[in-house]
C-alpha cells in the first residue's frame, strides 16, 4: 500500500541550505521536513516526541530529541531559517491547562526568537493557525479578518505572532507566519516514510470518522445539525498536508528582513461534516454509523479561508482540493496504522 505523493516535488526554492525544523517529528512538521530534503536541503529536526514520533522524522534529516528551549544550543551548529511547529496543539487541553499552553507555546517561542538573535539566524516560518481568528462574522475569512481567538491555544498563538511581528520590527527578523484552517490526508515520502494523523487523544473529523470505518469506533457524534448550512451541519475548509508543506518552502523565500508576513492557507471552499462523513463511506465502503448531539460552544457555522494574500504573494497553489481524494490518502494512512497494530 502507498499513498502517493505529489505529481512533481518542488525544486529548490533557493540554492539548497541548512533548516531546522522544530516540533518536525509531528504530523505537519514530518511532511515539512520531508519536502525540505527532497528539495537538496540539509535538515535538522528537533523534537521532544511528547505528541511526535521518532518514525516520522525522515531519513536523511539528523534529530535532535530535545525541548524548544534547546534550540539555543542547536543553533550554534548554523542555519539558514528555522520553520517553527513545535507547540501544544489541544484546544480543549488548553482550556483546561492554560499554563501549560501559555510555557510551551508563548515561553518557548520567546525563548527561541532570542536564540535565533544570539546566532545569527534571522528567517523564520511560524505554524500558526486559524484559531486565532475565533469566530468570525464573515467569511471567507481573509488576514484583515480581527483576531479574537476563543480558547488558550488561539490565544498563544496570536501572542506569537504579536512576538514575531515585534522581532522583525526591532532586530531585523525575516519571518511568515501561516495561519492553518484544517489539515488532513496524509503524504509518502521519497525515502518511503509515511506520515498522517497519530494524534492521541484524536479531534479531528476526517481520521475520527475513518476510525468509524475501520471498526476501531462505534460512530462518529455530528454536533448540531440546524445550522444555517445546506445540510444542518458546520462547515469547514480543508487542505492537504502535502500543500501546506509546499507552502512552508515558499514561504522561505517570500521572507524579507523587517517584515512579519502573514498568510491563510486553505482551500477556499468548505465541505460540511455530513458531506465528510459521507465522503468516507464512499471512499472506503464501509458503514459509518452517526448520532446527532448538541452543538458546541464556541463552533462557528462556517469557517472558510481566503488563500489569496499566500497565492499572490508566496506563488502557492493547492493542487490537492478534491474532498475524495484527500480522505482517501487518508484512509490508506489509517489502513496502514491498523495492519501495524495487528501484527
Amino acid at each position: 500500500m502507498s499513498i502517493p505523493g505529489p505529481a512533481t516535488v518542488p525544486g529548490p526554492a533557493q540554492p539548497p541550505g541548512t533548516y531546522l525544523v522544530t516540533g518536525g517529528a509531528g504530523y505537519v512538521g514530518g511532511v515539512v521536513a520531508a519536502h525540505l530534503l527532497e528539495a537538496g536541503h540539509r535538515v535538522t529536526v528537533l523534537d521532544d516526541l511528547s505528541t511526535g514520533h521518532r518514525s516520522g522524522v525522515p531519513a536523511g534529516a539528523d534529530f535532535v530529541e530535545g525541548r524548544i528551549q534547546d534550540a539555543a544550543e542547536v543553533l550554534e551548529r548554523g542555519y539558514d531559517a528555522v520553520l517553527h511547529f513545535a507547540a501544544s496543539s489541544q484546544v480543549g487541553e488548553s482550556v483546561t491547562d492554560p499554563d501549560k499552553y501559555w510555557r510551551n507555546n508563548v515561553g518557548g517561542t520567546l525563548e527561541l526568537l532570542a536564540a535565533m538573535r544570539r546566532t545569527g539566524v534571522r528567517t523564520l516560518v511560524f505554524s500558526s493557525t486559524a484559531a486565532t481568528y475565533g469566530e468570525p462574522a464573515t467569511v471567507p475569512i481573509t488576514e484583515d479578518t480581527p483576531t479574537a481567538p476563543t480558547n488558550p491555544y488561539g490565544a498563544t498563538k496570536l501572542a506569537v505572532d504579536h512576538m514575531i511581528a515585534a522581532e522583525c520590527a526591532a532586530h531585523g527578523l525575516a519571518a511568515v507566519s501561516l495561519r492553518y484552517f484544517n489539515v488532513a490526508g496524509a503524504y509518502t515520502a521519497q525515502d518511503g516514510t509515511v506520515h498522517g494523523e497519530r494524534h492521541d487523544p484524536e479531534t479531528h473529523l476526517i481520521p475520527l470518522v475513518l476510525q468509524v470505518a475501520a471498526g476501531r469506533r462505534e460512530s462518529i457524534a455530528v454536533f448540531g445539525d440546524d445550522y444555517p448550512t445546506p445540510d444542518g451541519t458546520c462547515v469547514r475548509d480543508y487542505i492537504h498536508v502535502a500543500d501546506l508543506a509546499e507552502a512552508h518552502l515558499l514561504a522561505l523565500t517570500a521572507a524579507r528582513p523587517g517584515r512579519h508576513l502573514v498568510c491563510n492557507l486553505g482551500n477556499g471552499n468548505g465541505f460540511t461534516v455530513r458531506q465528510v462523513v459521507e465522503t468516507v463511506r464512499e471512499v472506503t465502503g464501509h458503514p459509518v454509523p452517526e448520532t446527532t448531539a448538541p452543538r458546541r460552544d464556541g463552533d462557528p457555522a462556517v469557517l472558510v479561508a481566503s488563500a489569496e494574500r499566500a497565492r499572490t504573494l508566496l506563488g502557492w497553489q493547492p493542487s490537492r482540493t478534491d474532498l475524495a481524494s484527500i480522505v482517501r490518502d487518508a484512509w490508506e494512512f489509517e489502513q496502514r496504522k491498523c495492519q501495524e497494530n495487528a501484527q
